[in-house]
């Protein structure tokens, strides 16, 4: 493991605003370069009231600017949403203002529901263009041709890194045949994640941007002074992906007690299954998961995520696995 990497969905709790939100981004991207994490990504959702990043490459701007040294990206961008030049006009100005700090993950979903993705003037004839969407971003982040008739400025000759990220086999498929890195969405869809990481580097071509495979797990925290605390404070993202599930997407609420008793318990199985790639507890059960994680899938870099409902216990979360993280990196940096 190269790497350890922190994604934020930007919540929005109960009895929160977006600016609070977002204000609560930007503290901790800033805890978390204090931290040691590498890297800091945001994700594109749209018609969400849980989640404040919509606009992902503003608010990666200004997160970047609140921060020195950590990288500052999306994970990701969900490109059929966008024209390949827009984003690349978007994440060029971002590298011009924020030099080498910049990474670009890319998407194939819409982030959102289907009237939303309308709304957003998504194509929706059933085409699936995003191979060749990716394909005309790359150029346009390249050294274009002197006849080229359309450049991206700022964006030519920016060489921001391009990251392709999946829940399947077509993104590992498709980063492989691309030889580009590659960002698995196991933090709530673990299922094809072992089959997605073979396909990957069995098929990997190396390319001018990369030369061997390099592959990013992603992974939920929920971490406290006491396992109780961490399961206490997990409720909250369990009752959200519930509710989420149920059609009933809404602010992330408050933990509760009892879990069982907000949630059926057939869904509630499904919640588990789906957050299944995750560690949950003190320090040490967290470093054991970790340990455990990194063990079997053998990322070059793991990215953690998770969502609870007082920030400050959400910055504190991050601080354990951060130090849990560099510990396990030093161990297999050592071995």
């Amino acid at each position: 493991m190269h790497h350890f990497s922190l994604l934020d969905l930007s919540p929005v709790p109960e009895g929160a605003s977006t600016a609070q939100a977002l204000a609560n981004t930007v503290d901790l991207a800033v805890n978390a370069e204090r931290f040691g994490y590498h890297r800091f990504w945001l994700a594109e959702h749209h018609n969400m009231p849980g989640i404040a990043s919509a606009a992902t490459a503003v608010v990666i701007g200004r997160v970047a600017a609140a921060t020195g040294t950590i990288r500052v990206g999306s994970g990701g961008i969900m490109l059929p949403n966008h024209a390949p030049l827009v984003i690349a006009e978007q994440f060029g100005t971002l590298e011009a203002l924020f030099p080498g700090r910049i990474d670009l993950g890319l998407g194939r979903a819409p982030g959102t529901d289907m009237g939303t993705a309308r709304a957003l003037r998504r194509y929706m004839d059933g085409a699936d263009t995003f191979p060749q969407d990716v394909a005309e971003l790359l150029d346009y982040l390249g050294d274009a041709p002197a006849d080229a008739r359309v450049r991206a400025v700022p964006g030519q000759g920016s060489h921001v890194p391009v990251w392709i990220l999946g829940s399947s086999l077509f993104g590992a498929q498709f980063a492989a045949y691309m030889g580009l890195p590659y960002a698995f969405a196991s933090h709530f869809a673990p299922q094809m994640l072992e089959e997605a990481l073979r396909t990957y580097r069995a098929t990997f071509k190396p390319s001018k941007y990369l030369a061997k495979p390099y592959a990013v797990v992603a992974a939920g925290i929920c971490a406290a002074d006491t396992a109780a605390e961490a399961q206490y404070l997990r409720t909250s993202q369990m009752l959200a992906f519930a509710r989420l599930r149920s059609g009933m997407p809404g602010k992330l609420p408050k933990p509760v007690e009892d879990i069982t008793a907000h949630v059926p318990a057939q869904i509630l199985r499904g919640v588990e299954e789906a957050l299944s790639v995750s560690a949950i507890g003190d320090a040490d059960a967290v470093h054991r998961s970790l340990s455990q994680i990194v063990a079997r899938y053998r990322p070059d870099e793991l990215m953690v995520t998770g969502m609870i409902h007082d920030h400050a216990a959400r910055v504190r979360s991050f601080e354990i696995a951060a130090d849990a993280l560099a510990d396990i990196q030093a161990s297999v940096q050592a071995a």
